[in-house]
């Protein structure tokens, strides 16, 4: 199994890595498809099926869908662009992507959310359709969004396709068991057999920038988020806090309020940051997902800027063993809140994170392994249940929570030898037993839980 830290970490846009960033990509994906094509198409149509329905316009997967028929993709996404091409799409009713005659694509006709049909292969499904002159569907492709930004077709799913397209790696590990024993056998960490396998498909010269990129994308969205007042749009009227609280830490420093949790909101507020940032639909890194993206980032920004002995050389290393527990989740469970609730988001990210600082803290393979499990334990059954269809409620308190659960689960693992009794595999496990047996209602639809309880104004 090898699934590259550069798909696990994904610099796209807000507000959702399912809902957003998918649909995007499987646009991109089906233009690409057309323009290998030998008809001529006129027009385009859409479909969104099952979650991308219910709570698509909350996240923006109506935006995505269009600006991904008209040639935008997630990495180089620019926000004025994108307004403007929204706009004159409105008004012409035709898109004009690179490499393809002008076509007739009207939202307001052309963009349905079906409700009533759920596709098969998973939560996350839409139909995307090239017509020809006469208005006929003479392509078409099924696609579903997976989670983290991950696309899929139908018969790609059918086919149980994987990341193990390539070259072997040297560490070909697909279980935590599997992992620890090659570290064993090798006597290398979890970041040095990741960072090997990396270069076995790839450039170390590349992977180099292609990690620092990462980081510098990350700590960019929390300095903005920390920056940034007002109030977050979608309707809900959420107002942003992480630039108050920042504030008020910031003039606190040095004082004796013999407030020893403080810590805590240092690492809260850097998460809220970052999704509050999401959720305005700014650049931000899937970790693993979008709804997710806080937890990693004020845990490694913990690390940096809180922890005695941090080096940013070890960045690196906290992502690279992150990656590595998250691409076990994905491989063996799911990332998808859709698929399995908010455990397979913010619980995977607290794993990853746990597992990133316990490593960079001198922890060995099995004191990781033990922070990864300590923190997804925790996580288990927790629903993914957004007021209104929007990243804001629960989800910008909850990546603050789930950083605090990712720092105390590193630090119990660093004060053990690395024996527990509870292996991360069974967790893993559990998670994706307890994501199938979970009520449809509480797995991203706003149907359930918060979504119904709290008015939606």
């Amino acid at each position: 199994m090898f699934l590259s830290v550069f798909d696990m970490f994904k610099v796209g846009v807000g507000p959702s890595s399912s809902h957003t960033m998918g649909p995007m990509v499987a646009a991109a994906r089906f233009l690409d498809l057309m323009r290998a094509s030998p008809f001529e198409f006129a027009g385009l149509r859409a479909s969104l099926h099952g979650s991308l329905a219910f709570t698509g316009v909350g996240h923006a997967t109506d935006r995505a869908t269009i600006l991904g028929l008209a040639g935008f993709v997630p990495d180089s996404y620019d926000h004025g662009r994108a307004e403007a091409a929204l706009a004159e799409i409105a008004e012409t009713g035709t898109v004009t992507p690179e490499g393809l005659p002008t076509l007739r694509f009207d939202p307001k006709a052309d963009l349905i959310f079906d409700y009533d049909n759920t596709l098969p292969g998973h939560a996350n499904g839409m139909i995307l359709m090239a017509t020809d002159a006469q208005g006929d569907v003479i392509l078409r492709q099924v696609y579903y969004s997976v989670g983290g930004g991950f696309v899929l077709t139908e018969e790609e799913l059918a086919e149980g396709k994987d990341t193990n397209d390539g070259p072997p790696v040297p560490f070909p590990f697909k279980t935590a068991a599997e992992m620890l024993e090659m570290a064993r056998s090798s006597g290398k960490t979890i970041a040095e057999m990741k960072r090997a396998n990396e270069i076995a498909r790839g450039c170390a010269d590349s992977f180099a920038k292609g990690t620092a990129r990462l980081w510098e994308v990350m700590n960019a969205c929390i300095e903005r988020g920390l920056s940034t007042d007002g109030t977050l749009p979608g309707g809900l009227k959420v107002r942003r806090r992480a630039k108050a609280i920042h504030d008020a830490l910031m003039a606190e420093r040095g004082m004796n309020l013999n407030a020893p949790h403080t810590i805590n909101d240092w690492m809260s507020v850097y998460a809220m940051a970052v999704n509050e940032e999401n959720a305005a639909g700014g650049q931000v890194v899937t970790a693993p997902t979008n709804g997710a993206a806080g937890v990693l980032p004020a845990v490694l920004r913990y690390y940096l800027d809180h922890v005695l002995g941090a080096s940013e050389s070890h960045i690196e290393d906290f992502l690279l063993t992150a990656a590595a527990i998250g691409g076990l989740v994905k491989y063996n469970a799911s990332i998808s809140g859709a698929e399995a609730g908010c455990q397979a988001e913010v619980g995977s990210a607290a794993a990853m994170a746990a597992a990133g600082l316990c490593a960079v803290m001198g922890g060995t393979p099995e004191q990781v392994e033990n922070a990864a499990e300590i923190a997804l334990e925790h996580h288990l059954g927790m629903t993914c249940d957004p007021v209104a269809g929007l990243v804001q409620v629960p989800c910008i308190e909850r990546n603050g929570l789930g950083a605090i659960k990712a720092v105390s689960a590193a630090s119990l693992a660093l004060r053990g030898d690395g024996q527990h009794f509870v292996p991360l595999d069974a967790v893993i496990e559990t998670m994706r037993q307890t994501g199938h047996d979970m009520h449809e209602k509480y797995k991203e639809t706003s149907l359930g839980g918060l979504a119904v309880n709290v008015p939606n104004c």
